[in-house]
């Protein structure tokens, strides 16, 4: 008589087995989907479980990057170098392109790109004719990412209405849509920032630098470690400091990557990503309260930029 052994699945397994499902469904429910890779950690974990859904095959999509022009080099580097390294189709949009077509204007040469992501995302979305993308959003890094459903549904516009989503009950999703319509996907939607290291750890996974502590000229603005005099991939220096500040080198490390614009580094020794897992389990800030200098901007400034097209 054979005997079963009864296998505990731990938190981690059943994050990821959850992921896979969405992706599968994706898959299987879309005609066109895109994986958003930005070289961030958080789609970094997707590539991973892209990997364990549909290997030993090629994916099921491509991946795709909207580039604001002003992102850190070592994360643009990063981006390109695991994008061949998985011998995947990776496209590159960029803002400055929408810049330059008359289609995103900045009330002045200063002000952060961020935001315009969603006119070069839309942009992208009619261009490949994409009805799906898939991303890395969690719902506990921001108050409107936590009313996202995993399948979020945008219409012909692009824009996000938060009163009228789809129902999700018992993991059955509905990733249906008409021409124009998209819908965003989001399989790592109920993990949260330590969920995100421990899986790093638990997969070995490779990072871009900048996550790790480092030392870097900053200013302290407005309470926020902002860096200074960054290099871009053209070789142009950004984010130069305003009369009067102090340059200080302090040693950081990056908790979110964005635009330079606006992502702040926070003060830290942890530079393995073991120091990471145990820096996260004492912090008492949120991932993107100090860090995000876009969306202190107000309560509701997420949430705006999601109804116009945002990821």
């Amino acid at each position: 008589m054979s005997t079963l052994t009864k296998q505990t699945l731990s938190h981690l397994d059943w994050l990821e087995a959850e992921a896979i499902h969405i992706l599968r469904e994706v898959a299987g429910q879309c005609a066109n989907p895109v994986l958003l890779f930005s070289g961030g950690k958080d789609s970094i974990c997707l590539l991973r479980l892209a990997e364990k859904a549909f290997r030993p095959g090629r994916f099921p999509f491509p991946l795709m990057h909207i580039d604001t022009g002003h992102n850190y080099p070592e994360v643009v580097a990063f981006r390109d170098k695991r994008a061949a390294e998985l011998g995947e189709r990776l496209i590159v949009r960029s803002v400055e392109d929408s810049m330059a077509r008359g289609t995103v204007v900045l009330k002045h040469p200063g002000e952060s790109r961020n935001k315009h992501q969603s006119v070069t995302l839309l942009e992208a979305i009619e261009e490949f004719g994409f009805d799906a993308c898939i991303g890395g959003a969690r719902r506990d890094e921001e108050k409107a990412r936590a009313k996202e459903r995993i399948m979020s549904f945008r219409d012909e516009f692009g824009q996000w209405d938060p009163k009228n989503q789809r129902p999700e009950l018992w993991n059955l999703y509905n990733a249906r849509s008409h021409k124009g319509e998209n819908i965003r996907a989001f399989p790592i939607s109920n993990w949260t920032e330590m969920d995100v290291w421990q899986y790093i750890a638990r997969e070995q996974l490779e990072l871009p630098s900048i996550y790790f502590a480092h030392t870097r000229p900053v200013v302290i603005r407005q309470g926020a470690i902002v860096p200074v005099n960054v290099p871009l991939v053209s070789g142009e220096l950004t984010n130069l400091p305003k009369p009067g500040e102090e340059i200080v080198e302090r040693r950081v490390r990056f908790r979110t990557v964005g635009d330079i614009s606006c992502t702040a580094p926070v003060d830290s020794d942890a530079d393995t990503v073991e120091k990471i897992v145990v820096e996260t389990a004492t912090t008492t800030i949120t991932e993107r309260g100090a860090t995000r200098l876009d969306d202190q901007t107000s309560e509701a400034s997420m949430e705006q930029r999601k109804k116009e097209g945002y990821f």
